[in-house]
């Protein structure tokens, strides 16, 4: 049981989620707020808010290096979230390609495939 304020929450209750280790193909270093800003528009534009907020989605800021990143998903909208990664064609008018790499339900997995 997890207790949130005077409130216990059991395992059962308690929203999944999934990491999601992504690359990008470029010539170029972005950094984490130019890469945040384009992902946050592309789920913006392919889920809505609604499903935005739903699916939970959540950039991972200290894990962010050489073009590879972590992203926090629930684990219902995890197709949904690869799908709008692979729409995004372009950052800051710099081509780029993002690549899926795994996905985990557990941080640490997560992190060794980066």
């Amino acid at each position: 049981m997890i207790k949130i304020g005077n409130i216990k929450l059991s395992p059962t209750l308690r929203e999944k989620k999934r990491y999601v280790v992504y690359e990008i193909v470029s010539g170029k270093k972005f950094m984490l707020n130019e890469v945040k800003t384009t992902v946050n528009n592309a789920n913006q534009k392919f889920l809505g808010e609604l499903g935005m907020a739903r699916a939970g989605i959540i950039h991972i800021d200290n894990l962010y290096k050489n073009n590879k990143g972590i992203l926090k998903v629930s684990n219902k909208y995890v197709n949904e979230l690869k799908l709008s990664l692979a729409l995004i064609k372009s950052i800051n008018n710099d081509k780029v390609i993002f690549n899926t790499i795994y996905t985990s339900g557990i941080l640490k997995k997560a992190q060794k495939h980066m």
